[in-house]
């Protein structure tokens, strides 16, 4: 079932943790397992923000290991060494929960080799890398995962977000949305539906290199687009690929840097709902999630199958 959610404003800020929060737990119901957000913030730009977890979130009911938390301080020491090897300079650090990180690092050279030897170190996975991008990701409802992570507070002009429950994998933090675009810097995808091809799929991309952390089918898609995307394809023709390159019932959303565009397979079958003006786009798998954040009277519609959208900052 699922809920997503996203907006943008363009030509301007606000407070967008605030607003995919409201967003997200309207749309509770329809994913109670793990919230997801993936918020482009008014950082400074200098340095890349890495987002990165070094164990899971042992909730109730969870089959995951509880380890110790020295366990993860010792991996935590490992990805810091690494870092050191890359020659990236960790600028700022921060420990956000006894498993997961943000760091501000100064690093030039390419992401994908980059990821790969930090993701080398047992159960470390790096959740997102962006100037702009914050993705964090947890077991817990969409008020939750905000207080968590003190999100109600980022200031920004949009951002993607996800309401998951569980069908495909398991209730995890890697099987939850959204999943980064690796190994493009400011690039996230949620995704409500069902894909069917998601196993041939996976074993092409893999044989070109590309990476996935989880057995999620919704990982197919923010792997498929990075994959057309370093063949040279814009965002816009990835997605328009997408609807022929992925077999199911899908709606997906999809960010970057300074953009929100939304596919709809030729099925229609997934919900979505979308209203738009000069200065705001807002779209979700109910109205309900637009009436958190508008609720004065506003026209809505409901896009065409088959339709991809990409609208700028």
């Amino acid at each position: 079932m699922c809920g997503i959610a996203g907006l943008i404003h363009r030509g301007k800020s606000s407070n967008v943790g605030e607003e995919l929060q409201n967003m997200l737990q309207a749309l509770k119901h329809r994913g109670p397992d793990s919230t997801g957000y993936a918020l482009y913030a008014n950082n400074d730009g200098q340095n890349f923000i890495m987002r990165f977890k070094v164990g899971e979130n042992v909730g109730e009911g969870s089959t995951s290991v509880n380890e110790d938390e020295s366990v993860y301080d010792e991996r935590k020491k490992l990805v810091d060494k690494k870092l050191s090897e890359l020659g990236a300079t960790i600028m700022k650090e921060e420990k956000l929960t006894p498993y997961s990180y943000r760091y501000e690092i100064k690093y030039g050279k390419d992401l994908m080799w980059f990821s790969q030897a930090i993701e080398s170190i047992e159960s470390v996975e790096i959740l997102s890398i962006g100037k702009s991008l914050e993705l964090i990701k947890d077991l817990g409802d969409a008020k939750e995962v905000s207080e968590r992570y003190g999100l109600n507070k980022v200031q920004g002009t949009h951002g993607i977000g996800h309401a998951r429950m569980a069908t495909e994998s398991g209730v995890d933090i890697k099987s939850a949305h959204p999943f980064w675009g690796y190994p493009f810097a400011d690039v996230s995808v949620v995704h409500n539906g069902q894909l069917t091809n998601y196993w041939n799929n996976r074993r092409v991309l893999e044989n070109k290199g590309m990476r996935f952390m989880s057995e999620c089918d919704s990982e197919l898609i923010a792997v498929f687009l990075a994959e057309k995307m370093r063949n040279g394809a814009t965002l816009e023709e990835g997605m328009k690929q997408s609807l022929t390159g992925l077999d199911g019932v899908f709606t997906y959303f999809v960010a970057t840097k300074d953009s929100l565009g939304m596919a709809k397979d030729t099925m229609a079958a997934k919900p979505l709902v979308l209203y738009e003006s000069d200065d705001l786009v807002a779209m979700g798998s109910e109205e309900i999630a637009i009436r958190s954040i508008l609720p004065q009277e506003i026209d809505t519609y409901d896009p065409f199958d088959g339709e991809v959208k990409v609208w700028q900052i």
